[in-house]
């Protein structure tokens, strides 16, 4: 039983069995991908307020320091990255960032909004407006907060991190991994297409890492919701100086992600933060989010790579490069899939389930230069994917 796990309802066992196998699992034992994705996105750090204070983390601001973007500088940034090609409107803020800031929380009852959920739905409202698929990474989220905003985003996100308890969540607002994955278990209830991942070398051991992976596997199991694990090294920067974890450990937890996880399920690197040439080999099929108009303000240390860059990674792997929509294909109706989509399509895409809100299909479908943007990067990933 994971910490936390009774508080929050979590009922998630682990069979030790496949921990030790997991743990046996080398690069060796994975294959490379036939080839790599990316997504273009703009970076739209809503607010630096977080309730937490994890020792690794630069995004947060003291209370007294934080700021809350305007819908007014929101747009903009979403009108920029439109212009720039971009496809996916990546909201980032810290967890439930109006409970301990009360200047965040005053700002958006001057703003008209009750919580920092409702103010987020408007500005993917924003989003869309100007051409762009939200995808929202609020941290944890009851399911009633989630429901506020899933149904104008494409695709929804948190790191679970990892399922021990580690002293680089420190303070007396520690996380929790049972809230983390209630918050998972919440994306799959109300089929939200999500986005996880663990975090290596925030003072985890092996075992944790594989009890992580098979956590995310069995959740996904019963929704059949997550599409992609994010492997992230802590890195160095002005709030951490633990160090980073070394390549090798690097490759053998990205080959255990790749071994623990079916196929449907993407293994993704970002390749700011992680050296991902030298990581394909062992599952890797996706370099994530990358921004060509905004910086990486979780990491402002490490800045995004250009395309040309990307471009390299796939070459040194032998692999064809494509360009993703921030919402996996598989999870689109028939009407919206291309003809060339020979995936794994999601439990009830074709009929049972809402994976796509009426909001996100009518963009998807839309007879506009947003609707046709997105609709040529789905022909050319599957082009490229062909290839």
């Amino acid at each position: 039983m994971f910490p936390g796990a009774d508080e929050y309802g979590v009922d998630i066992t682990v069979d030790e069995r496949a921990v030790d196998d997991l743990l046996q699992v080398s690069p060796n034992d994975v294959d490379a991908p036939p080839a790599l994705t990316f997504a273009r996105n703009v970076f739209v750090p809503l607010t630096t307020a977080c309730r937490y204070t994890c020792t690794y983390c630069t995004y947060f601001d003291p209370p007294g320091q934080a700021s809350l973007l305007s819908l007014e500088e929101v747009r903009e940034i979403c009108r920029r990255g439109a212009d720039a090609g971009c496809t996916e409107a990546l909201f980032t803020f810290g967890d439930d960032p109006d409970d301990r800031y009360t200047e965040i929380h005053t700002q958006l009852e001057e703003w008209g909004h009750d919580s920092i959920h409702t103010y987020l739905r408007e500005a993917c409202e924003v989003a869309l407006e100007e051409g762009l698929l939200p995808h929202a990474n609020p941290g944890d989220q009851t399911r009633e907060q989630m429901a506020v905003v899933a149904d104008v985003n494409a695709s929804m996100g948190v790191m679970l991190e990892t399922t021990a308890e580690v002293g680089a969540h420190a303070g007396p607002r520690r996380k929790v991994p049972g809230q983390r994955l209630r918050t998972l278990e919440n994306a799959g209830e109300l089929d939200v297409a999500f986005t996880t991942g663990i975090l290596v070398g925030i003072g985890e051991d092996w075992r944790d890492r594989a009890e992580s992976l098979l956590a995310i596997r069995e959740l996904h199991e019963r929704y059949d919701h997550i599409q992609e694990v994010i492997v992230q090294p802590v890195v160095e920067n002005e709030r951490w100086s633990g160090g980073s974890p070394d390549l090798a450990t690097m490759r053998q937890v990205t080959a255990m992600a790749r071994a623990a996880l079916p196929e449907e399920i993407s293994v993704q690197v970002p390749p700011n933060l992680a050296p991902a040439k030298d990581l394909i080999d062992c599952g890797v099929d996706d370099l994530g989010g990358v921004s060509p108009v905004t910086d990486d303000h979780i990491n402002p240390d490490y800045t995004w790579p250009a395309l040309r860059e990307l471009e390299e990674i796939a070459a040194h792997a032998g692999v064809p490069l494509g360009e993703r929509l921030p919402v996996y294909e598989r999870f689109l109706p028939s009407e919206l899939r291309t003809d060339g989509f020979d995936g794994r399509v999601a439990d009830g895409a074709d009929g049972g389930r809402k994976w796509l809100s009426p909001t996100i299909r009518d963009a998807l479908a839309a007879d506009d230069p947003a609707g046709r943007r997105y609709r040529t990067v789905l022909r050319d990933e599957t082009a490229a994917v062909a290839d």
